[in-house]
């Protein structure tokens, strides 16, 4: 199969540029600057907000590419977040309709984010959309993708990807070795977490199961509470974790801080429900995988 893949420089694009070509896929990957050579890549095309890319001779679509969330959440940073977002996926979606032979699938990258800050309630894909800028943002983002007219469409809604010496990890293991890790405001909101082998076979059976379609969470099947998720980090750094960050402290980053303080607990139902099998449904060996 022949799979397009925009954002295939990014953390999770790399990854599942890799895996692919060992299952004997052909990648072609979708960049801002088509005359960079990707290794791996078969040939790389233009991907841009202005107009829809070439999707000639893709079986599949996988669709990444977007403003990294991760910072202090300026005017300019929500309104590049949003674009790089609907934008993107709006030529995506006019490139497949457009097609004579248009790729099968799309599978659309997405965000467990849409449900907003929900307490206690466990998530499934069925869940409804919760309120502020980041649930607003996803669900304008997915409402693009469903506009899809010519291809099976799976919502890729991914939540924290755990990865050796990048994405969350990259951010937050340093800190934990250095001693300086705690629990984030009081601890009690759920994290749900996903390791990066386990993010990039989902993706994949994505692509490869005809039978599924719609959203997906991207999730393993235990979340566990900010604590928990700090006093496993600790334990496998065998470094401590007493410097809590306080609530207060986190809300100076504006917006942002509720993708740190807002308690998410989603569950992979749909995964779960055609049999998808995870490598890390747990996260002290997924832990332990990654940095012990």
């Amino acid at each position: 199969m022949t799979i397009g893949l925009t954002g295939v420089t990014g953390f999770l694009g790399q990854q599942l540029l890799d895996v692919a070509i060992r299952r004997g896929h052909q990648v072609i990957g979708f960049s801002r600057t088509p005359e960079r050579k990707i290794n791996g890549c078969d040939e790389t095309r233009r991907f841009s907000l202005e107009e829809p890319p070439d999707v000639t001779g893709c079986d599949a679509i996988v669709h990444l590419a977007g403003e990294p969330i991760f910072g202090v959440w300026t005017p300019a940073k929500k309104r590049r977040i949003v674009e790089s977002r609907v934008l993107g996926t709006r030529r995506i979606v006019e490139a497949i309709n457009a097609a004579s032979e248009p790729p099968e699938v799309l599978v659309s990258g997405s965000a467990i984010g849409i449900y907003g800050d929900a307490g206690e309630t466990e998530l499934t894909e069925s869940a409804p959309r919760g309120e502020g800028f980041l649930p607003e943002t996803t669900s304008a983002w997915e409402a693009e993708a469903t506009n899809v007219q010519k291809a099976r469409l799976v919502l890729l809604r991914t939540s924290i990807v755990l990865g050796k010496g990048a994405g969350a990890l990259g951010v937050m293991a340093p800190a934990f070795r250095a001693g300086l890790g705690g629990r984030l405001g009081t601890g009690r909101q759920w994290m749900s977490w996903i390791h990066l082998r386990d993010w990039t076979k989902l993706a994949l059976f994505a692509v490869e199961n005809l039978d599924l379609q719609g959203p997906l969470n991207a999730t393993a099947p235990w979340p566990v509470r900010n604590s928990e998720f700090t006093r496993h980090l600790a334990a496998t750094l065998r470094r401590p974790a007493f410097l809590p960050v306080p609530a207060f402290a986190l809300r100076l980053l504006g917006d942002f801080s509720h993708e740190l303080l807002d308690s998410k607990r989603v569950v992979p139902a749909a995964a779960t429900e055609h049999a998808f099998g995870f490598e890390f449904p747990e996260l002290a060996p997924a832990l332990k995988d990654l940095l012990g």
